[in-house]
């Protein structure tokens, strides 16, 4: 009797700008140095892991042989940046190009859920008032940004690899994995239809998951369409969205606006502030 595979669907999860609203004295923090206006937690649908990283490490040892790039302070090992892996925020405009321009040929999808931490704040001083026991903390932002952004993605397949970048010193492996059977048990009250697709959830490095640096240059792009209204980068990887959710811009909805594919995110389209 022959036995079934399963191929496991495999998502990669990172996040750009920070979910911190106050500082240690509870003063806000947001837009000031250092302290971004928007937080994003983004996903990239990745059908082949190996292939998309043979990719990267390829383009980086081609990068690294550049005499072009001998001298570069990034590209020595000891910089701890380029060398080693690609992130777009330390990468060379040159080496970022040659990045985009791989990333536009992989059959990859990427989601993301945005949110505007004045909006979030406002949330936060509301909920203080009729509560007065309530503490805001930053992973509580980050882990609804996860159940939103994985509420109808666990349902159809038999097996989930989920690898999500390690923050800072933080794993939190076992949050994670608790926020994405909180989502899978929402859809499932939501729809009467139970998902069953056992989930692998691992912490990671960039380093060690080269697919975590394809997360990077997506939301690096996105970030520079909300933060600076810059939508060049974005519009190169447009192809490969599937959907961003701008959960705060409830101009015409409630539950927030979408872009897609045929609804593109520019600078434009934005709220303002």
């Amino acid at each position: 009797m022959s036995i079934a595979l399963v191929t496991p669907k495999h998502y990669f999860v990172d996040e750009a700008g920070d979910p911190v609203l106050f500082d240690s004295k509870g003063r806000v923090l947001i837009g000031s140095e250092g302290c971004s206006c928007y937080f994003a937690v983004g996903l990239l649908d990745v059908p082949d892991p190996v292939g998309l990283a043979d990719d990267l490490k390829k383009l980086r040892a081609d990068v690294l042989a550049d005499p072009y790039f001998k001298k570069v302070p990034s590209m020595q090992p000891e910089a701890r940046k380029t060398a080693l892996f690609f992130h777009a925020k330390d990468d060379l405009p040159e080496v970022r190009r040659e990045v985009f321009k791989l990333l536009q040929r992989q059959p990859i999808r990427f989601s993301a859920i945005v949110r505007h931490k004045q909006s979030v704040l406002d949330y936060v001083r509301s909920r203080n008032q009729r509560d007065t026991a309530y503490r805001y903390k930053p992973d509580e932002l980050y882990d609804h940004a996860v159940r939103r952004l994985f509420k109808e993605r666990l349902h159809k397949h038999d097996a989930y690899n989920i690898t999500f970048a390690i923050r800072g010193n933080s794993h939190r492996t076992a949050a994670f994995h608790l926020a994405l059977e909180q989502s899978r048990e929402r859809f499932a009250l939501e729809h009467s239809r139970a998902a069953v697709g056992q989930l692998a959830v691992q912490a990671a490095y960039p380093t060690s998951e080269p697919a975590l640096q394809a997360v990077d240059y997506f939301l690096w792009a996105l970030q520079r369409t909300i933060e600076k209204r810059e939508d060049r980068f974005l519009e190169l990887l447009w192809p490969q969205c599937s959907l961003v959710v701008d959960v705060d811009d409830t101009r015409q909805a409630e539950y927030g606006t979408y872009y897609t594919r045929k609804k593109p995110l520019t600078a434009a389209a934005l709220k303002s502030g």
